[in-house]
């Protein structure tokens, strides 16, 4: 395993963020940037689910902010691999980061199984919010708020 790791540490795309500051400026602000794009989507469409801003139907903003939500976790992922690279041997041996990526992976499971239960479809077209979609976007803004914790501490360990 660590010789894997140090092999992905000198590809050359680790080796120019290692050299050249301005890019590893850039891809960590594209991370930060996704995960702004999680973070606003999810949040808000969890907040609907929750109760919130009721004057907003669920079925008019959780196919579009799912989409987006979408969207900044395949770029967060790819950006954060990248950034990995980087020092791919500290990270594993990282707690904070070992955290940050368990809750991210639990946070994408839980949308996921989201996607496929029957009741979140019925919310969609306008049916009641069954408990089980409201836990779902409990844990969700717990999960995705923890992880976003988890990804600060690690540069503090």
């Amino acid at each position: 395993m660590a010789e894997l790791l140090q092999a992905l540490s000198e590809w050359p795309g680790a080796v120019a963020l290692r050299r050249f500051e301005v890019a590893y400026l850039l891809v960590n602000a594209a991370h930060i940037l996704s995960i702004g794009l999680i973070l606003g989507a999810i949040v808000t469409l969890d907040l609907r689910v929750l109760g919130l801003l009721r004057q907003y139907p669920i079925g008019a903003l959780g196919p579009p902010l799912s989409r987006v939500a979408a969207v900044g976790v395949v770029c967060a992922i790819l950006t954060g691999f990248v950034l990995f690279t980087v020092r791919p041997l500290a990270y594993v041996q990282n707690t904070a980061f070992l955290v940050k990526i368990t809750l991210v992976g639990l946070a994408v499971a839980n949308a996921l199984i989201l996607q496929c239960n029957r009741h979140w479809r019925r919310a969609l077209s306008g049916g009641e919010v069954h408990v089980t979609v409201r836990l779902s976007a409990f844990l969700s803004a717990i999960l995705w708020g923890s992880a976003v914790v988890a990804g600060r501490w690690i540069g503090f360990l």
